[in-house]
């Protein structure tokens, strides 16, 4: 049966107690990690959010009620324990941070007692996902669990602690808003004060911290809630946390200087990382020719290889297709995948086409010196030794091709370029690279719309020298735009923000956005830039994603601490769920649901 505290106070955390407290009397008080019986001694693993210690009862101290008492003792049950720290009797053990001492009981309390849990509460576990969330609680309770959480708040702590000595200051901003276009879906919810209309909840703060720079506060910054209902993956959740900031009076390179140190800094204190200062910086131009994507992974060479002239009258109707019809052919080196099979080539294939491609060129240069290239009857044996020239292949290789628009060569090749470096082992989680993508065009064009969208969002400040073009060829101009990249993950983006209102208004035409529909849906932010806005920027962070990659883990769900699955639901709580027929009526809400098939 449990017992109560009675009064009694813990001393110390587990792994607070060290060979310095030799001698003294303490309590403490956690979980059952293990216990072993030994007879006339018995042992017992005691773990809390610090770590283990080793508990040791006999008769003689503990007298014979209490050592059959922790005779009873099971996994999980939390327990009180006071004793005198001494030098093990056993072997030492090196894994442990207390692995010298233990604890001589003298007295123990059961404050709780456990049933058996569905799975062991232990690092290296291999439990379906689906389970470990279902079961949150325990799954929180495995120390690697507990450490991404513990330097989740370290950095959560650190950041602000910089940022308030760099003279930013913490201001909350409304989590209850308007919905806005331009954006991923809002989550909705209903006003019951104002039947028929919706609050949405935040994607970002980003108008009101752009009102707040109107109102002279200079530096602001917030660790943000933001909700978007969209598709999950590994790193991301419909509900996040940012390290949002805005500053006046600055351009991109002071932005991009105070967050290179904050990085610098919170690598340093938490990790003990040394971050190169100044951060490389690299265009998106460029980016998107030599990674084929706009967060490029530096960890790895790999680099897509442009052979559009090599080919463009090799006589291969693929390759020369592609560029009649305005398009690239390009090619990525792998270094030592050579000999793979043909199963895993029709695998890599697919994989391609999961991206867009239609099919899939290659050569595969053998390690047995010969040669596989389902085109090369197409190409004559010069052709053939200039294109393995020009991208660098030798024996043992192998050489993917992409023939086809920009967007679908670039998205092939970098899929395929980081596959191929996870294949071969070159996605060291201890080497961090760090890259600003600067430059982003301003606007990209939607086939789904059939206009032009911004990249970012509609605030964000055109290059002047491609302002004259805005109107001729808006697809060709660039944005003030800079992305933080850490090791192929955008960790945080942002931009120069428009305070010109002859821009902001070129921006909105740009975009189909009606003067009427501007006011409609943003006159409160053009309103406020009426009466004297500063100049400013802004970023902001995935806390989530910078805590993961700080981890070394795989994905987000690991360093929050009640992430939702896939289809955007909590198998802890079983939410989302319905809500009683009053509650809808006080709402003015009526439920249509499509009919099943």
């Amino acid at each position: 049966m449990a017992e109560s505290m009675k009064g009694l106070k813990r001393t110390h955390r587990c792994t607070e107690v060290s060979n310095a407290n030799v001698g003294e009397t303490v309590t403490l008080m956690g979980w059952v990690q293990k216990r072993r019986n030994l007879g006339g001694m018995l042992f017992v693993d005691l773990r809390d959010r610090s770590g283990l210690i080793q508990l040791y009862f006999d008769e003689e101290t503990i007298g014979a009620e209490g050592f059959a008492k922790a005779a009873t003792l099971r996994a999980e049950y939390v327990i009180a324990a006071t004793g005198q720290v001494q030098i093990r009797n056993g072997e030492v053990n090196e894994s442990l941070k207390t692995g010298d001492i233990e604890i001589r009981v003298e007295s123990l309390r059961i404050l709780s007692e456990s049933l058996t849990p569905p799975f062991p509460i232990s690092p290296d576990i291999t439990v379906k996902d689906e389970l470990r969330l279902k079961y949150r609680y325990l799954d929180l309770r495995r120390p690697n669990i507990q450490r991404n959480l513990i330097l989740r708040s370290k950095i959560a702590t650190l950041t602000r602690q910089f940022l308030a000595q760099e003279g930013f200051l913490e201001i909350e901003t409304p989590v209850l808003t308007r919905s806005t276009p331009e954006g991923a879906r809002d989550y909705l919810v209903p006003s019951r004060v104002h039947p028929g209309t919706f609050y949405a909840l935040p994607q970002s703060p980003q108008l009101f911290k752009q009102i707040l720079m109107c109102s002279g506060y200079d530096r602001y910054f917030q660790l943000a809630r933001c909700f978007r209902d969209e598709d999950l993956r590994a790193d991301r959740q419909p509900e996040f946390t940012q390290i949002d900031m805005e500053l006046s009076f600055v351009d991109e390179d002071d932005v991009m200087d105070v967050n290179e140190r904050l990085l610098a800094y919170l690598f340093k204190e938490c990790l003990d990382v040394e971050v190169s200062l100044p951060i490389q910086r690299m265009t998106w131009q460029e980016a998107m020719d030599r990674f084929g994507s706009d967060k490029p992974d530096l960890r790895f060479g790999m680099e897509i290889q442009d052979l559009s002239d090599l080919v463009k009258d090799c006589g291969f109707g693929v390759f020369t297709g592609a560029l009649e019809r305005g398009g690239y052919v390009r090619a990525v080196c792998a270094k030592g995948l050579g000999d793979v099979s043909s199963k895993k080539m029709k695998n890599i294939e697919k994989n391609a086409k999961d991206y867009g491609a239609k099919g899939l060129a290659y050569i595969q240069l053998k390690s047995d010196g010969s040669i596989k290239c389902p085109f090369a009857k197409f190409l004559s044996e010069e052709k053939l030794q200039e294109i393995i020239k020009a991208v660098g292949g030798e024996q043992g290789d192998l050489i993917v091709f992409a023939a086809d628009s920009f967007k679908v060569v670039c998205d092939v090749l970098g899929a395929l370029r980081l596959r191929f470096a996870d294949e071969l082992g070159l996605l060291d989680k201890s080497d961090f690279r760090f890259v600003w993508i600067t430059e982003f065009p301003l606007l990209e064009w939607s086939e789904e719309e059939n206009r032009f969208q911004a990249m970012h969002h509609p605030f964000t400040m055109p290059m002047e020298e491609d302002l004259d073009r805005i109107d001729t060829d808006p697809g060709s101009v660039r944005a003030k735009a800079y992305d933080i990249v850490l090791n192929g993950t955008e960790l945080g983006g942002g931009s120069v923000r428009i305070h010109q209102n002859d821009i902001q208004e070129k921006m909105f035409e740009s975009l189909g956005i009606a003067p009427e529909t501007a006011q409609e849906k943003f006159g409160f932010l053009l309103e406020a830039f009426q009466y004297g806005v500063p100049p400013h920027a802004g970023l902001a962070y995935g806390l989530d994603r910078l805590v993961m990659l700080m981890a070394g883990e795989d994905s987000i769900r690991d360093v929050i601490a009640f992430p939702k699955i896939k289809d955007a639901s909590c198998l802890l709580t079983d939410a989302p769920n319905v809500v009683d027929q009053a509650q809808l009526e006080e709402l003015g809400l009526a439920i249509s649901l499509p009919e099943k098939e």
